[in-house]
């Protein structure tokens, strides 16, 4: 018997006994209300850097990107046909063409509380890039689609087939460097997400 075999044997041997998977009932108890995941997410997002706004209508989201922004001579994309007022749409192959984009306005799949993030994937739009290469990111979110926690949004997902899948929270930071935050490292330096 060489070592590797004695040591895999060994391995084999002192394996531990098998266990119950754990009770999860606990998280599917007492189900939030759409309000209550509407203020805990609210709450959470803000609380890593993300600015949150209830709005009633699309008219209401243009009227506050305006009063955020100096959007003059910038150039901002959108893939959410009701803010076509204020942005123009991509419809390129090169990503190379987003190189300049300021500000990216997207629609969402749903938003969980617990964590803050929103679910993007390419049912949406077919670029990974769009959420990452702006300056300043705007989620859209469907109020009645915010789900308590991660094992909620995971039941959402789990039977879905799709090449690309996220979900993103807050502006992309990073405190690697000189353990100094800095904000827009990686990605997006902020994040709206404006709750319709």
């Amino acid at each position: 018997m060489t070592s590797r075999e004695k040591i895999l044997a060994a391995v084999k041997e002192n394996q531990p006994g098998l266990r119950d998977l754990p009770n999860l009932d606990l998280f599917y108890q007492n189900q939030d209300s759409a309000e209550r995941n509407l203020k805990n997410f609210i709450i959470t997002a803000e609380r890593i850097g993300a600015t949150v706004y209830e709005v009633e209508c699309y008219e209401q989201i243009i009227t506050q990107i305006k009063s955020d922004f100096d959007l003059k001579g910038k150039r901002v994309v959108s893939a959410v046909r009701e803010l076509d007022a204020i942005a123009g749409e991509y419809s390129g192959t090169d990503n190379h063409d987003l190189a300049d984009v300021e500000l990216m306005l997207l629609p969402t799949h749903f938003g969980v509380a617990e964590n803050g993030a929103c679910w993007v994937n390419d049912e949406l739009y077919h670029e990974r890039l769009l959420p990452f290469i702006p300056q300043h990111l705007v989620f859209v979110l469907e109020k009645e689609k915010i789900v308590p926690t991660l094992h909620h949004a995971y039941e959402l997902i789990a039977d879905k087939f799709y090449g690309f899948g996220a979900f993103i929270a807050g502006p992309s930071k990073t405190a690697d460097i000189e353990q100094s935050l800095v904000l827009g490292a990686h990605g997006p330096r902020s994040l709206r997400v404006f709750v319709v």
